[in-house]
């Protein structure tokens, strides 16, 4: 079997192994140290190794054998982008976007249509469960990322509820990221600056393994912002960021083959704009404190002697925090006023992987483990409990199991079968003093995945997986104001309407595709992958907002108390599909590194012919580099071409064709006085593109120069 395999869990110094994989097979690092690294030669003969996936099956998996979709995204990629926020991170994979406008604070990402609470989004394997219908979905610095991996497709056989459109899992950077072997302590600066909304950056980090057993981070980012020039020529306001992040972390080898590993990770925010920050926002300007605190505990045994016992185990406590003060009256409140959100979340996971040789040709391993976690939210304002925030608890348990069966020459056919069936069961329970009776629900969701590779090089894969998403608290509990419009005597009143009787959301999705993988094609080492899938999705009471809200003058009369009020609520969708196609492909030669993404995505409402979901445009993406080890130096080239959005019910969501390009130059040098820095140059949005995201009525930023420089000292 020689592309088929499962490796041991990603946990110990195995994580950090897994991300020089992933640098050395799909983003080559710039400059890599060592004796057998960094020079010219050395370039043209490159060690070729298999990116690793541990999301997509909890199990060390190369992404292209994957029954499905999976982009792993290591932390030289990552510097490449000179990230500002989470979007700038996961732009170029196909089928995900971020709507909500060019403000940090109301982004929020989808995968293949959906979005919000149907997307997992996990820190270190610690849930981020915040909701709000315009506060974003999750707050975290790039500047402290070592790597992401994006599951596109169902993974509630594995995540649970949540997992109908994927999973976006975030890792922090380790001592490991920084020092290499010899090495035993140092620190790096890194200092960086955007034009387009008057950033500044500044990162410190500390570093050390004391002992062999024993590593320590420290890192703390400052970065500043404010308005944002728009591609239209003008001017976001109310946009000013002023973020303080910091993260702690420290990990102890002990006994034989144990980890253990603590970490504290915090991101401040004190952000002046709109109660609303998305779109252009409106006048009601507040003092927003966004918060968010994560601490972890892990531990891990990892003995490669040992088939039956190899333990991956984590508990988390996160807490989100969002405060508005009022700084005027023309919103629904009086000036000073304090709104307040909180959502903590409480949980623990325990997986564990067993292996079994079935005979020479046939190998399997099991990975199965439990989940339990609770989210609790509350709200206030001047008045007691918060219009649109109820106060609410929802606890989640659940337990999996999957099986990985690598079969060389199945069946007397030639090549290598991977067969990956999985199932979890999960209950939920929620509350709140404004229902009388608990809503109390369980779900199954089976998959059943299956690669066949007849030849090293040729790929066919299908997959089967049901999946659900419980309703969460705001949908179900949601009373009071919505928003108010100053028409007539009393005015216009928007009210929420709680519905407590929600079913869950649940999907039933066939994927099914193929891939080829070339080595040495034209050149001695290069490689050639391309992946393509197309997905069908069934779902079945798709949770959907109704707002219902009469116009006034054309629909009533303002002047008639109470004619033009309306209602907003969250109700059940019978019957829904949504339909898509992705593609992704790169190449690399020692010289060059060409990268290619596709998707098109499509949902319609069965019963009434409406667009559903958070469609997208038919979107390319393109990244190209060019290396150049002479000088230590890459250069390179994105850009995301997207056609004309017409996918729409309402025709001002209509969206025009758009391109925008990007350009990027880095420099590090791997020897001489200049060791340990690094140089990044770029320009986003070169050619000022103004165009605007789906269901986002503001333009996106314009031309943006950036530069980013660090020096590292170890010793």
């Amino acid at each position: 079997m020689k592309r088929i395999w499962t490796g041991r869990p990603a946990t110990g110094v195995t994580l950090a192994i897994c991300a020089l994989i992933s640098a050395a097979a799909g983003a080559p690092a710039l400059a890599q140290t060592g004796e057998e690294t960094g020079t010219a030669e050395t370039a043209q003969a490159p060690i070729r190794l298999d990116p690793v996936s541990v999301t997509a099956t909890r199990n060390e998996i190369d992404p292209f054998v994957y029954p499905g979709m999976v982009t792993v995204i290591d932390r030289e990629e990552i510097q490449r982008l000179q990230p500002s926020t989470p979007d700038d991170v996961l732009k170029l994979v196909p089928n995900v976007e971020f709507t909500g406008g060019p403000r940090r604070t109301g982004e929020v990402p989808s995968i293949r249509g959906f979005s919000g609470p149907d997307v997992v989004i996990l820190l270190d394997g610690a849930r981020q469960n915040f909701g709000s219908a315009h506060d974003g979905r999750f707050f975290l610095d790039p500047s402290l990322l070592r790597s992401v991996e994006v599951l596109r497709g169902p993974a509630s056989a594995l995540y649970g509820s949540g997992g109908t459109g994927g999973v976006l899992e975030f890792r922090t950077v380790r001592a490991d990221d920084f020092l290499q072997p010899g090495e035993s302590v140092g620190a790096s600066v890194t200092g960086g600056v955007q034009t387009v909304n008057e950033e500044r950056l500044g990162t410190f980090t500390a570093y050390g393994k004391p002992t062999d057993d024993i590593d320590l981070l420290g890192s703390v980012t400052r970065r500043t912002s404010g308005e944002i020039e728009l591609g239209d020529g003008n001017s976001l306001d109310n946009t000013d960021d002023s973020i303080l992040s910091g993260l702690i972390k420290g990990g102890i080898d002990f006994g034989d083959h144990h980890r253990l590993e603590a970490s504290y990770s915090r991101f401040s925010n004190d952000a002046e704009e709109p109660n609303n920050p998305q779109g252009q926002g409106g006048s009601d300007t507040v003092d927003k404190e966004i918060s968010s605190d994560n601490v972890r505990l892990g531990y891990s045994f990892d003995d490669p002697g040992n088939p039956w016992l190899d333990l991956d185990a984590v508990a988390y406590y996160t807490d989100f925090a969002a405060d508005e003060r009022r700084l005027d009256s023309l919103g629904a409140g009086p000036v000073g006023e304090l709104l307040q959100r909180d959502v903590t979340t409480l949980g623990a996971r325990l997986d564990n992987r067993s292996r079994f040789d079935l005979g020479e040709e046939v190998a399997l391993t099991l990975t199965y483990g439990g989940e339990a976690y609770r989210d609790r939210q509350d709200g206030e304002d001047s008045t007691g409990d918060r219009d649109g925030v109820p106060d609410a608890e929802a606890t989640f348990t659940g337990v999996f199991g999957q099986a990985e069966f690598t079969l060389a020459e199945p069946f007397g056919l030639p090549g290598d079968l991977l067969l990956l069936p999985g199932a979890r069961f999960d209950r939920y329970e929620t509350s709140s003093d404004l229902a009388e009776d608990d809503t109390i629900d369980s779900r199954l969701s089976p998959r059943f995945g299956i690669s066949y590779l007849p030849q090293e090089w040729l790929m066919v894969f299908a997959n089967y997986a049901e999946a659900f998403r419980a309703p969460t608290f705001d949908e179900l509990y949601l009373t009071g104001t919505h928003f108010q419009i100053p028409i007539g005597p009393l005015g216009v009143v928007n009210r929420f309407v709680p519905n407590p009787n929600l079913e869950p959301q649940t999907t039933r999705t066939v994927e099914f595709g193929a891939g080829v993988d070339f080595d040495d094609l034209a050149f001695e080492n290069d490689t050639l992958r391309v992946k393509a899938t197309h997905f069908r999705v069934w779902g079945e009471d798709f949770i959907d907002v109704a707002v219902n809200q009469p116009t006034p003058f054309r629909d009533c009369d303002p002047f008639v108390p109470g004619a033009c009020d309306g209602t907003t609520a969250s109700t059940n969708v019978p019957n829904a599909r949504l339909w898509g196609t992705e593609v992704e492909a790169s190449y690399e030669n020692y010289r060059v590194l060409l990268g290619f993404g596709f998707s098109t995505i499509n949902g319609k409402n069965d019963d009434t012919g409406e667009y559903l979901g958070v469609l997208t445009p038919t979107t390319f993406t393109f990244d190209t580099g060019i290396k150049l080890p002479e000088i230590d130096s890459r250069i390179g080239w994105r850009a995301v071409v997207a056609r004309e959005f017409d996918k729409v019910n309402d025709p001002a969501e209509t969206r025009d064709a758009y391109d925008v390009h990007d350009f990027y130059f880095a420099y590090q040098p791997v020897e001489g006085p200049l060791e340990g820095l690094r140089l990044d140059l770029g320009v986003d949005n070169a050619f000022d593109e103004d165009y605007a995201r789906v269901f986002t009525g503001a333009s996106e930023a314009g031309r943006n120069f950036k530069a980013q420089i660090s020096y590292s000292l170890k010793w």
